[in-house]
């Protein structure tokens, strides 16, 4: 998570055992330092920065189990509290800030090995999680994006069947609907707002690992295929660079674990 004094943020994860350490990276040095650890070991969780400048991590998964705790990291202390817990135990969900400043929380896994299409809103101001409607599919390891319009865009994922369908999320209404599928069903693929407002998806996992990418245009809602990557990828990482390209990195390919990157030019 990239912080306001430019730092960033790195929580948890898995590297045998599940993970509560969180350490700084700091670009002007180039050097990582550690710093307090949460309160609680966690992977498959999300962790995003709030209007506030706090970073707030939600859910995940340690030793089999799903948790619904949250806590909050104060970059000017580097100190965590342990503060509300979500309404739904969730792992592989996304979290989205909205233009008003609030968090959604979409999806996810949950106790059992099952899905969830519910989701949930966290206001950083009165620190209190309310319900808002649920989406129209259950699915986990989807993908969320906040468009221009402040509509939510929530793309693939996985539940009673891998995904292709997308819906959008009205803040304003508090509801979900439908948009046109992907032409692609996929999940653990990422999703990129671009400069000019559409959105790229890049790379899947459904019964074979892909190097599909696709735009959508928000004022059309119309799914466009585009050029292949150069390389089969899923579980990677695309970021918007300030030139406007998107970088994609790493991931794995099916068989191994993928060191190579590749950049996308609108």
């Amino acid at each position: 998570t990239l912080l306001t004094n430019g730092k960033i943020l790195v929580t948890g994860g898995y590297n045998g055992a599940t993970l509560n350490i969180a350490e700084l990276y700091d670009p002007s040095t180039g050097t990582w330092t550690m710093s307090s650890s949460r309160n609680y070991a966690r992977s498959s969780h999300t962790a995003t920065l709030l209007t506030n400048g706090k970073v707030l991590v939600t859910g995940g998964s340690a030793s089999g189990s799903v948790t619904n705790a949250v806590e909050c990291y104060n970059s000017s202390t580097g100190i965590w509290t342990v503060i509300s817990n979500m309404m739904v135990t969730r792992s592989d969900h996304t979290t989205s800030i909205l233009m008003n400043g609030k968090l959604l929380v979409s999806g996810g896994s949950v106790i059992g090995g099952t899905f969830t299409n519910t989701a949930e809103l966290f206001d950083p101001t009165l620190v209190l999680w309310t319900t808002t409607s649920s989406m129209n599919s259950v699915r986990s390891y989807h993908t969320a994006s906040v468009l221009a319009n402040g509509k939510v865009l929530v793309a693939g994922g996985t539940g009673s069947s891998f995904l292709k369908t997308a819906e959008l999320y009205d803040p304003t209404s508090g509801t979900w609907s439908f948009t046109r599928n992907m032409n692609s069903t996929r999940y653990s693929h990422t999703e990129s707002v671009l400069v000019n407002g559409t959105v790229l998806v890049t790379g899947e996992a459904n019964f074979a690992t892909l190097n599909i990418a696709e735009l959508y245009d928000p004022s059309t809602e119309i799914w466009t295929k585009i050029d292949n990557m150069n390389y089969n990828r899923y579980v990677h990482t695309a970021s918007l660079l300030t030139n406007g390209k998107v970088i994609v990195i790493g991931g794995h390919n099916g068989t191994v674990d993928l060191n190579s990157v590749e950049v996308y030019q609108p």
